[in-house]
């Protein structure tokens, strides 16, 4: 309950400057006392809105690049797990016979080499959830269903 709470730190970035700085304050923190996880939720949204238009995607994709080297160094030196949720955007020309609705992630080569293992998560049917396993250097590629119910992630109703 309220023990698990107090282990727990959270911060809303209003820009991509905001969010590099709230993580040289995270850094910092974990200097002082011992963290597991550090959470990001989304690492791109706040480029998205900062740097719109082609004109601006080389900039964003270096400043993009800079905070996923800043969450390298974090997670090696502090000995956290880094976990970064993402967004996705419509890739039309990604359509085949086999993918309805091909979708492809926001950030492009600059998270998939920073990033070690790479999920993918999707509505399934119902309240079904899937997540797959698509790039890791260590896991085949793989897939489960799962719900998330008020005890939390139970497996998937069939």
């Amino acid at each position: 309950g309220d023990a698990a709470l107090e282990n727990i730190l959270i911060a809303r970035a209003h820009t991509h400057e905001h969010q590099a700085h709230l993580l040289s304050q995270v850094a910092a923190r974990m200097a002082e006392e011992p963290y597991a996880l550090l959470i990001v939720d989304s690492i791109t949204a706040l480029f998205r809105v900062d740097f719109s238009g082609r004109g601006e995607l080389a900039e964003r994709q270096q400043k993009l690049a800079k905070m996923m080297s800043q969450l390298i160094k974090i997670a090696e030196e502090f000995n956290v797990a880094v976990y970064i949720t993402n967004q996705v955007v419509a890739d039309p020309g990604g359509a085949s016979m086999f993918v309805a609705d091909p979708k492809k992630p926001v950030g492009g080569h600059i998270l998939a080499h920073a990033s070690t293992t790479r999920l993918s998560l999707r509505k399934g049917r119902g309240d079904q959830r899937i997540c797959k396993i698509y790039d890791s250097p260590n896991l085949p590629e793989a897939e489960c269903v799962f719900s998330i119910a008020e005890q939390g992630v139970v497996d998937a109703r069939e």
